[in-house]
């Protein structure tokens, strides 16, 4: 016990369980990288021939292969965009318009305790009087229909009044903005602020491991009769890799669907017990603004970490039950 305390007090962090196994799982998660690399570039005699002939095919496959370790630690350390954060940035730009409208010496009954913020499906910005607390509150409850109570909307754990698509994340023990899910492999919540980079780790990780596959199948064809141990060790090695690619290329594809129709793993998953979402059809994706549009919100209008996104009308919501026709796919209602 004295070593494990010897070892806390020099790393504190280790200290923490739940760290602890988040700092265990990035290690493994390299040392994996590392074995299947680097058994490859060991047993694969041809390859280092190929790197000296080409060597812009073995820096192509290096170069991969660092960048699916960055893109894992960039994801796994990037916010995916917590209630209590936007509540506090809300405060923050609360205070600074105060501060700038007092400066300015304009009248106190105009603007002073005001803030200007941009929700997304509105049609114009919306000014949210009072303090910072109410303000808050009256932003949510206007992304909600008329009628809705403050109580069914405050999170029992933080103790906040939740935005649509929020939710309560108990191993984060934080409300997370557009809750997709909560990745253990990562260590962190999948949500607004970080779903974009989650589905770039996939991709990336996806293609290691397909180009990683085809040099081990390659591999086999050249020494298969040579050593058998060797023989062993990569087909041990390709089995599992296998596994995994599968694996990665299933929710490589399901997240995929799920930008495309702007949905989350949790509305897809849990669609009847969210208040929302229990009237809808199942087939009517009710945040969803045409493939296209959806594609470029996720990928290029995600500037904002904190931007909100109110509940559709029932307008709105019957527009898009509305099945389609040839003219509108002439005209592009789906995108």
């Amino acid at each position: 016990m004295s070593i494990f305390n010897f070892c806390y007090r020099i790393v504190p962090c280790l200290a923490d369980p739940a760290r602890r196994s988040s700092l265990g799982l990035k290690a493994a998660l390299v040392v994996l990288h590392i074995v299947y690399a680097g058994t490859l570039f060991l047993l694969y005699s041809d390859l280092i021939e190929k790197t000296k002939e080409e060597p812009w095919y073995t820096a192509i496959y290096l170069l991969l292969f660092v960048a699916a370790l960055i893109q894992y630690f960039v994801t796994s350390c990037s916010s995916p965009g917590y209630v209590l954060d936007a509540m506090r940035d809300l405060n923050e730009k609360n205070s600074l318009y105060r501060r700038s409208s007092m400066l300015s010496k304009q009248p106190a009954s105009s603007k002073s305790g005001s803030f200007v913020i941009t929700v997304e499906g509105s049609q114009s910005e919306r000014n949210i009087p009072g303090s910072n607390v109410t303000s808050w509150t009256k932003l949510v409850l206007d992304m909600y229909p008329p009628g809705t109570s403050i109580r069914t909307l405050t999170c029992s754990y933080c103790n906040v009044e939740q935005p649509p698509r929020a939710k309560h994340c108990h191993d984060c023990d934080k409300c997370v903005l557009q809750f997709d899910h909560h990745c253990v492999w990562l260590g962190t919540c999948i949500g607004r602020g970080n779903h974009c980079r989650f589905w770039w780790y996939i991709f990336e990780e996806t293609a290691l491991c397909l180009w990683t596959g085809i040099l081990y199948i390659t591999c086999l064809k050249a020494n298969i009769s040579r050593v058998w141990w060797k023989d062993a060790i990569m087909i041990l090695l390709l089995v599992t890799l296998s596994i995994a690619l599968i694996f990665l290329l299933l929710l490589l594809i399901f997240h995929s669907y799920l930008i495309l129709t702007c949905q989350t793993t949790y509305e897809l998953v849990r669609r009847r017990r969210i208040p929302y979402l229990r009237g809808i059809p199942e087939r009517v994706y009710p945040f969803s603004k045409g493939v296209c549009r959806n594609l470029y919100d996720f990928c290029f209008a995600r500037s904002s970490l904190y931007s909100l996104e109110r509940l559709p009308t029932a307008m709105e919501l019957e527009e898009k039950s509305r099945p389609y026709t040839c003219l509108d796919f002439l005209t592009g209602r789906c995108c």
